[in-house]
């Protein structure tokens, strides 16, 4: 029996997501058992045999052309950061045997630790491609609340938002927070599902959360980029502040992730305290600092 490929997984997943109302079929009378397209249905919109399809998706066929997965790529109205993994999982499923790849480097460049501390009172940190935590000046480090309590090795954001028991309460956002820590994995591994690195952290990830199972499921796939988050800290109360993330050149994937406040805001004075470490025991009732 052929085992089903990440390709055939993915193809099944978002099948799964899309209803027929959305590419414009006909939904029948009655209920429908198969949610989301069925095979027959996606084949027809791609334009490829249904006998084809049912093959690519189970794993017997695993050389699908270019042509052939830019077409289930409009079938199933994915978006750029989609189509590329699809294409990448495309291109994993054709090989024959997985090539090994060591093991991503954990070594930050001096000048990129010195850049940790130029910014400052800013928090930042560096994460790897899989999100180990890397390096952090002192605000990066206690803006993760409890963080620090784990050891150097263990310290990762994904692993931190999914089992460290300060995660729930430090974002009120928090599933929010957790589909786009799943989703940027799913980006990673579309490229490198055979990294040994990701496999253990997403091994670990879904014995220990059925929060994690569910969502990796999905297949969900989101490049990790700027915006802005809310923090309900325990030491300098609740403040929103904007991130950009900065590529890390010559590394292996490694990024920086820099977050921001406006001067002279309240969001601005609770990042330097944090910077300082000192705790705001009335966040309520915060008065802004000396400029």
């Amino acid at each position: 029996m052929t085992e089903q490929t990440e390709l055939g997984r993915f193809l099944r997943a978002r099948r799964g997501g899309v209803r027929p109302a959305d590419v414009g079929l006909p939904t029948g009378a009655g209920v429908r058992r198969t949610p989301g397209l069925r095979r027959e249905e996606l084949a027809t919109l791609a334009g490829v045999s249904i006998d084809y399809y049912t093959r690519l998706e189970r794993g017997k066929e695993t050389r699908p052309s270019p042509a052939v997965v830019e077409s289930l790529a409009n079938a199933l109205r994915l978006n750029d950061e989609e189509r590329q993994y699809l294409r990448d999982l495309a291109v994993q499923a054709a090989r024959r045997a997985p090539e090994p790849r060591p093991r991503a480097s954990r070594t930050v460049r001096p000048s990129v630790k010195q850049l940790l501390e130029t910014v400052r009172p800013n928090p930042a940190y560096v994460v790897s491609r899989t999100n180990d935590l890397l390096a952090a000046n002192p605000g990066g480090v206690r803006l993760l609340h409890g963080i620090a309590d784990w050891p150097a090795r263990q310290r990762n954001t994904i692993r931190y938002t999914f089992l460290h028991p300060a995660a729930r309460d430090l974002w009120p956002d928090w599933e929010q927070k957790a589909k786009g820590c799943v989703a940027q994995l799913r980006a990673v591994a579309g490229s490198d599902p055979d990294a040994p690195d990701l496999a253990a952290l997403v091994g670990e990830l879904i014995v220990k959360s059925p929060e994690f199972n569910r969502l990796w499921e999905r297949y969900e796939i989101r490049a990790i980029g700027d915006g802005s988050k809310t923090f309900r800290h325990p030491l300098v109360g609740t403040m929103t502040l904007v991130h950009e993330v900065v590529n890390l050149n010559r590394t292996d994937g490694q990024r920086m992730v820099v977050y921001m406040a406006t001067s002279g805001t309240p969001d601005h004075d609770a990042m330097t305290l944090l910077d300082l470490g000192v705790p705001e025991t009335a966040p309520a009732e915060r008065a802004p600092l000396n400029h």
